[in-house]
């Protein structure tokens, strides 16, 4: 992992104590460039150990219920540092582990399918799960059967897949593989030869680690269950006997089938307190960011074992803050995340790489129905990287060091519609009036190059889909055709005035007003008068703020269909 000789020491020799939660401060944004980025903060602290090449960063996750934004966290996070090693000269591997000799210890909810749509679990072959309790993911058939060898084989392809979708050149490696290929061999024997040591370290971070207790879990060559239940160590024959007793899930335990026989070290895993600093150590793994949730618990332990078991340095760690999802914590297990593949349905992935480039300190919200407000602020980031606006130091320093990171080119002259007039456009099935409106609210000048309006447009394709994910008050549809209608002598009159205020030239604002005085003054119900409108431009009894939704739209456009001219 480490270069220099100091890797090995441990606490008692000097060896270096790193909190957690500090590393990576350098996101608050100080006034000076270089620390701006966290990823540059990361990065000193990874090279001041003086790593050999290639520098490698880990991420991992347990493949259960749905891969989703969530996981990302580890993998954009170590993605940043990844990219700012390389700037410096540095060749990185980046590999996310997944950990699919763990068992599956309850059944999911909801699950995604090999395009990344979310379906519930009586969508899909539920028997392959239920069927398969307290038994490890690779050994669970796809409830998809889609062509993948396990459960954990479709959950992983789903995670590359994202990956690539973002940028993010990551290596996905499996544990079973891992496992099975003897990897773990080493480390296993340096935990079970001695055993007692082993006991100790965790016990002082662990409740329950008596005597009996053993770092070891055989998998069951009969039901295929992996158990707790060893009841004889042959270390120099790298094997164990064990009777399949069954596995702790939760508060609860599911009983194994009751044989009695032999495991190697590859047929089986260690625990989790243990697996993962012996993840450390067979991957040589330089830096590792992952949530507040570890830091108590796994972190201090995993230190503890990496030093007084495996006599190495655990690598540079950050703890990140946890994202929520429409305001609530995001589960896997109940369902309640939203996968890559739908976020990126709904905004560019510059944007979704810029929700993680910011402060990893600092817990966020991410809102699906307020992704206007994400979307407002990546264009100002952007603006403030090319000097286009004027913001504070911090985030001046921010927007100049981290935007050639969030994007994939570093480009002059594009065109970023405002996020929710694209979710106006999107009204408009027509390309022609969505770019003449855009010309109309300047946007898109004489000289902007076709390349950037093809890009803009691209945004008010996935403002669209927002706006029918949510359902909100862009979800409507302008009708280009004049639609049927028929209105009383009033009605049409008001309708011909509100005309002649519009061709005036009057702004969104002022036409929602004049459409209440209009109203009023031709003895009409106000409730009767919007309905018209919305009949004559969306064919609908209701639909957006209708004055501010007409001063979106081309001048002559509005006029001519209030006044009902085909």
């Amino acid at each position: 992992m480490s270069g220099d000789d100091s890797a090995a020491e441990g606490p008692d020799d000097g060896g270096p104590t790193v909190d957690p939660h500090a590393v990576g401060r350098g996101g608050e944004g100080s006034a000076d460039d270089h620390r701006a980025f966290w990823a540059d903060a990361v990065a000193d602290e990874v090279e001041a150990r003086d790593p050999d090449d290639p520098v490698t960063i880990k991420g991992g996750v347990s493949p259960s219920g749905i891969a989703h934004l969530g996981n990302f966290n580890e993998v954009m996070r170590g993605y940043f540092v990844a990219e700012v090693l390389r700037e410096r000269g540095r060749e990185v591997r980046q590999v996310f582990t997944s950990d699919d000799r763990d068992a599956l210890r309850e059944l999911p909810r909801r699950l995604a399918d090999t395009d990344g749509e979310i379906v519930e679990l009586g969508d899909v072959n539920a028997g392959a799960l239920g069927e398969n309790l307290g038994t490890p993911y690779t050994d669970i058939p796809d409830p998809f059967e889609d062509g993948h060898d396990s459960y954990a084989a479709h959950f992983t392809a789903l995670l590359a897949a994202d990956a690539e979708a973002l940028g993010v050149p990551v290596e996905t490696v499996s544990n079973t593989e891992l496992y099975a290929d003897g990897a773990f061999d080493d480390v296993i024997e340096r935990v079970l030869r001695d055993a007692d040591a082993a006991r100790e370290t965790l016990a002082a971070h662990q409740d329950g680690v008596d005597g009996e207790y053993v770092p070891f879990m055989p998998q069951c060559s009969e039901c295929g269950m992996l158990t707790q239940d060893v009841t004889e160590v042959d270390v120099d024959a790298r094997e164990v006997s064990y009777r399949c007793s069954g596995i702790e899930a939760g508060d609860r335990f599911i009983e194994g089938c009751g044989h009695e026989g032999v495991a190697s070290f590859r047929e089986g895993k260690l625990p989790w307190r243990f697996e993962w600093p012996a993840q450390w150590e067979v991957l040589g793994v330089d830096f590792e960011p992952f949530g507040k949730d570890h830091a108590e618990g796994s972190w201090p332990s995993g230190v503890d074992i990496a030093r007084d078991v495996f006599g190495s340095e655990p690598p540079v760690p950050m703890v990140y803050e946890w994202f929520t999802l429409n305001g609530e914590a995001l589960s896997s297990s109940s369902g309640h995340v939203v996968t890559v593949g739908e976020v990126l349905g709904l905004i560019e992935p510059e944007v979704l790489r810029y929700f993680f480039a910011r402060n990893p300190k600092k817990a966020k919200d991410f809102d699906v129905e307020r992704l206007d407000q994400l979307v407002d602020k990546f264009d100002r980031f952007e603006r403030a990287h090319f000097g286009e606006e004027s913001v504070d130091d911090r985030l001046a320093a921010l927007a100049e060091r981290a935007y050639p990171f969030v994007v994939d080119e570093v480009r002059e002259g594009r065109v970023r519609l405002p996020y929710t007039f694209a979710a106006v456009l999107g009204m408009v099935d027509d390309r022609e009036l969505r770019v003449q409106l855009a010309r109309d609210e300047g946007h898109i000048a004489d000289d902007t190059p076709e390349w950037a309006i093809e890009d803009a447009l691209e945004r008010v394709e996935r403002a669209r889909r927002w706006a029918e994910r949510c359902d909100n008050e862009y979800n409507y549809r302008l009708q280009s055709e004049l639609p049927a209608h028929e209105f009383d002598a009033a009605v049409a009159a008001a309708l011909d005035e509100l005309a002649d205020f519009v061709a005036d030239g009057h702004d969104g604002e002022a036409i929602q007003e004049e459409i209440y005085e209009t109203a009023r003054r031709h003895d009409v119900e106000v409730g009767d008068f919007f309905a018209a409108g919305y009949r004559l431009f969306f064919d609908e009894t209701q639909g957006p703020r209708l004055g501010e939704f007409l001063g979106e739209l081309e001048r002559e456009f509005v006029v001519k269909r209030l006044r009902r001219e085909a």
